[in-house]
Formats: structure tokens, sequence, C-alpha cells
């Protein structure tokens, strides 16, 4: 054989590997399959987390989680322009039977609504009745050293500073379950502004998403707002009890959050409110977050990705909930999920 010069087997044998390497590129391309999801921010933190991890045990799966909202997630998976959506309010009568496609809400874990604070020289830990939470969100009470603040905080030196009330400007499940639970304990907020994903606020300023209302309430001395637990404790924000159902003021946990969540009768489709359940140790601002599953997929494909990954999520990623503060589903709850899930397409 002359040195440099391929005998007619090895550029056989050359051929036939490239012709392998190929078949194998494509064959990858062909399995990859990317997932697109939207919706509430409540979640965010868990979500991405399991997301990220169940793409990375999974090659060739790519799954895309935007936090944009409950709303904005309820309005894209009934538009079809995701694969799937991401509401902590459960979807109502009439948004199911206006919705492009039809869904099933599938809780994941559930989460607590805080109020969170910035009241320049208070280190205690404040206190909230329900009256009270209600009318400073009404604009009724609008410094800190009012009368009533001070009842339910005997022996805390509170500045006269003025009440800067921080709400969310997106349509957000964290603002339904909040609203959801000023309505429970106040007839004016009931008769007023309501609950719902996006209200008309009698006052204070707007933040977008759970970051948003965080960052609002960093920036403003004597601000109060209200945002997800992981984000209050991400971001080192002071966080008050609220007086639960019992008359106890809690402060919100896991344990209080799973307490609130064991009380609650689950109907058949899993659409429950959980805000200001009983118990003396329930945190009463309190919800399942739900995701948002087409149950007449398009693509089978990524339809039996969407599947397997729930199956993960409830069989696996459940056991790292605690870590993010959240509380996980309860293990009966749980088992009906999956049973759910395999009944799917």
């Amino acid at each position: 054989m002359i040195c440099g010069r391929q005998t007619a087997r090895e550029q056989t044998v050359k051929k036939t590997l490239l012709a392998v390497l190929f078949f194998v590129m494509a064959l990858s391309v062909a399995q990859a399959q990317k997932v697109t999801g939207a919706g509430a921010t409540f979640p965010y933190p868990i979500y991405s987390k399991w997301f990220t991890e169940y793409s990375a045990a999974h090659p060739g799966v790519q799954v895309n989680y935007q936090s944009i909202g409950s709303g904005g997630g309820i309005k894209q998976v009934c538009s079809g322009t995701v694969d799937f959506g991401a509401s902590d309010m459960p979807m109502t009568d009439d948004l199911l039977k206006s919705c492009g496609v039809k869904v099933i809400n599938l809780p994941t874990v559930l989460g607590a609504d805080v109020p969170a604070y910035n009241v320049p020289g208070v280190t205690a830990e404040l206190k909230f009745s329900q009256s009270v939470l209600a009318d400073i969100f009404l604009g009724k009470i609008t410094q800190w050293n009012d009368p009533r603040i001070a009842k339910d905080n005997p022996g805390v030196n509170l500045p006269g500073d003025k009440i800067i009330v921080v709400h969310r400007s997106d349509g957000s499940g964290t603002t339904f379950i909040w609203t959801d639970f000023l309505s429970k304990v106040s007839n004016d907020w009931k008769n007023g502004p309501g609950s719902g994903t996006a209200i008309n606020w009698p006052t204070g300023v707007g933040g977008k998403g759970n970051e948003g209302v965080s960052a609002q309430i960093r920036q403003f001395p004597g601000a109060i707002g209200y945002i997800e637990l992981i984000y209050a404790v991400q971001n080192h924000i002071n966080f008050g009890s609220v007086q639960n159902a019992d008359g106890k003021f809690v402060k919100a946990s896991i344990d209080g959050v799973t307490i609130a969540g064991a009380t609650a009768k689950i109907p058949a489709d899993y659409r429950v409110s959980i805000t200001n359940a009983p118990g003396s140790n329930a945190y009463p601002v309190s919800s399942f977050t739900y995701l948002l599953i087409p149950t007449q997929p398009k693509d089978m494909a990524k339809e039996k990705v969407i599947k397997d990954m729930l199956n993960w999520i409830i069989t696996s990623g459940e056991n790292e909930a605690s870590s993010l503060s959240y509380a996980p589903l309860p293990q009966a709850l749980a088992a009906k999920v999956l049973k759910t899930v395999y009944s799917l397409p």
C-alpha cells in the first residue's frame, strides 16, 4: 500500500461510519422535543428548578417556561400558543367555556401570599388582623402608627410614615389569592374591588410580577405589598403574621400552609379555594397552584413528554418543594393527580 492513499476497504468503512453518524444525529434531532409553557409567577422558583432538572435528565427535551402571570398563562394556553399554562387561580366555569381548548387544572404544590413591608425603624415582626389588612388595601388606613395597627402590635414603636400600598400591575394568580382572602374577611372589599387576577385597586402603585412588587417594597420606605413566600425569603424582606379564621396570628410557613390544604375538600376537577381555612395553626392566605394541561393535544409526541414530565413532578419533584418554601401535595391528593395524568391521551 502506498503511504497516504486509502484502500477501497478503508474508504468503504469510512463512508459507513459517516452514514451511521448522520443517522444518529438525525434520530437525535427527530427525538428532540421543545415544550413551552407560560403563566404564574407564584410557583416560578419551583417550576424553574423542576423544568431544568427534568430537561437535564432527559437529553433532547427542553422545557421553556415563561413567568408572565396567571392571566397570561390562561390566555396563552387557551389560544394554543403554548403547550401548557400555569395559574394560581383555578379556572372558573366561564373561563373553561370560553377557552379555545379543553384543559384540566392539575394542582402541583401549595404556597402562600404574605404581607411584606418596609417600615423604617421597625425590626419587630408585625401582626395584621383581617380587618386591618383589608382597610390598608382599601386606603382607609393610611399611616403606620394608626391606632388599629398599634392595637395589634403592643409595644412596637410605629412611625407616622405614610403607608404605600404596592400591588400587581399584571394579571396575577397571586392577586387572586390575596383578593380572594380579603373578600372572605371584609364585606367592604367583597362589595368593592372584589376578587380576581386583575382588579381596580382603590390605592397604591403597581409592580410587574412577584419580582416587581418585591423590588417596589424594598425601594419605598413605608411600603406594604403581597408577594409569594419564597420571594420574601429569598429577598430578605420582612413579612408579618396574619390573623386566621380562628382568630390566631400565624406567620406563613410550610406547616401552616400544609394545615390549610389538609382542611380542603378536593372536588373531582381539583378547582378549590383554601384561603381563610379553619384551624388554629392554619395560615389563612394559602393556595394550591395549578398546571393547565390541554386534554386534546395536537402533537402526540409533545403530549408524551408532558405526561412523563408530570409523572416525574409528582413522583420526584414534590420532594424538593419544601426546600423552596412550598408545601408538597398531600400523599392522597398526589396519588389522585397521578391517576389523572395516566388517563391523559
